[in-house]
């Protein structure tokens, strides 16, 4: 299985997500999957990276060229997709990937999460999706999502396609229990 992560290349975010990042690298090399991320080697998209290749993991990285000094190419992985834009990015990142992890971050990361879940909500994929975020960062996010649907912006079922995980070992183990490829 290929498991995609989104995730922060903020150099500002804490050493604990840096270190989120880094363990479920290494849990889905472990698991014996391959990492399909950003092609980054900062922040936390530099650190789930390292972690699968510490274990022996296989990378697999998708950066548009006008990122590639911006987010520092990870020059390390195994195989390194260079495409046009960022539109092109998500796509990529969505055909080689079997399942979607999102840890916290910031627009960027959100904007992959959510294309992803209207993506699955829609009927063009049904790849398992996870939110793993064991701190709480996204809790008011679930909170709104949740008063969405009570207020019918969004609809019934929609918010359930995504777990919302606290732990590296469930998210994985969700992304297993329902891939579809």
């Amino acid at each position: 299985m290929r498991i995609a992560v989104y995730c922060a290349s903020s150099q500002a975010v804490s050493q604990d997500h840096r270190d989120l990042g880094f363990s479920l690298g290494v849990a889905i090399a472990q698991a014996g999957h391959e990492l399909v991320w950003g092609g980054g080697i900062i922040s936390v998209m530099g650190e789930v990276a390292r972690g699968a290749r510490s274990v022996g993991g296989r990378t697999i990285g998708v950066i548009p060229e006008r990122l590639m000094k911006v987010e520092f190419v990870d020059n390390e992985s195994d195989e390194l997709h260079v495409v046009a834009d960022m539109r092109e990015r998500k796509g990529a990142i969505e055909k080689l990937s079997d399942g979607f992890i999102a840890l916290p971050g910031g627009l960027g990361t959100l904007e992959e999460l959510f294309e992803i879940w209207v993506g699955r909500y829609l009927g063009f994929h049904e790849k398992p999706i996870a939110v793993l975020d064991p701190t709480g960062v996204y809790n008011s996010l679930n909170s709104a999502l949740a008063d969405l649907t009570r207020m019918n912006f969004m609809k019934p079922g929609q918010h359930e396609l995504v777990r919302w995980c606290t732990e590296v070992a469930e998210a994985i183990n969700h992304l297993e229990s329902i891939d579809k490829s």
